[in-house]
């Protein structure tokens, strides 16, 4: 006969503290998830959040800082290098050729919300891509993705919550991603500004038109494309005029630091001054209008 060993159950019961915190951290968690999934949510499908109202034919008053009638608008960015700058408003020429190129979709509508792009995906009518949706928006008509991308790469001010990072879409950040994108040698594998100031226009847009298809080179050619150099050369003309109009102001406004002894080569100087201010480029002549050979800062 076998004799059999009563089990030994265990009495131990959960103290109310335990249970309490428990249902803490559940409810933490679940509150975690909703707010990631709202978050999610707003940032990666604006497009559904975009009323009606905001999508018009036109705008009411502009708030932001770039002149509307003109043929070929400034930059709301200030700063940069006036050959991409030049350059930056050739594209927009072809690509965004309205009156308020920073709202503008596809269709040539216009969206008032620039806290995030619209990714509003819209019909294509016309041309190679026909039947498929774009959503192209701003002045340089960036898709969301490539927007989301060069964002990550060059927007100056981004925000951030947990895991996700929020890129306004105001003109000011519109320009400065274009501006750092044509800027970055590595990503094109070819150096743009040097070549702008070669003269070489034609292979830096034959380099840029697979991405905008527009610029002559592209599969989307319009009525502009033929007029881009013409259009470059205005524009770059009046970059190198404001440039040097900001350099003078800069000049007057100057605290000389540092002096240099009377038989130091001018060149040497000028070497130096280029090194330390990139203005100084313009005009590197600059140390000759000093007394004794002085080195300024503004």
């Amino acid at each position: 006969m076998h004799t059999v060993k009563p089990q030994i159950i265990s009495t131990k019961k959960s103290t109310p503290f335990n249970a309490r915190f428990m249902l803490f951290k559940r409810l933490i968690l679940i509150f975690i998830v909703i707010i990631s999934f709202v978050s999610f949510f707003r940032t990666f499908k604006g497009g559904l959040n975009i009323s009606k109202q905001e999508i018009t034919k036109f705008i009411s008053p502009n708030k932001y800082n770039y002149n509307n009638g003109k043929k070929w608008p400034q930059l709301a960015m200030k700063g940069g290098d006036p050959y991409i700058r030049a350059l930056m408003r050739t594209i927009s020429a072809s690509e965004s050729n309205y009156p308020r190129p920073y709202h503008v979709v596809y269709t040539g509508k216009n969206v008032s919300n620039l806290s995030k792009h619209p990714d509003w995906c819209i019909t294509i009518v016309s041309g190679p891509n026909k039947g498929n949706c774009t959503t192209a928006a701003g002045r340089y008509q960036m898709l969301t993705s490539t927007w989301y991308l060069m964002a990550k790469r060059y927007h100056p001010q981004r925000g951030r919550f947990m895991f996700w990072e929020f890129y306004s879409f105001e003109p000011k950040y519109q320009d400065a991603v274009v501006h750092g994108w044509l800027s970055d040698r590595k990503y094109w594998k070819a150096d743009i500004p040097g070549l702008l100031r070669k003269g070489k226009l034609d292979r830096v847009l034959r380099l840029l038109s697979g991405t905008w298809t527009s610029l002559g080179y592209g599969i989307e050619t319009n009525s502009m494309s033929k007029n881009l150099p013409r259009v470059y050369r205005e524009v770059l003309e009046n970059e190198l005029s404001l440039s040097r109009d900001n350099f003078y102001q800069k000049k007057e406004k100057s605290l000389i630091v540092e002096y240099f002894p009377k038989d130091v080569d001018n060149g040497v100087v000028e070497k130096a001054l280029r090194t330390l201010d990139y203005q100084l480029i313009l005009r590197p002549t600059v140390v000759a209008d000093m007394p004794s050979n002085s080195i300024w800062f503004g």
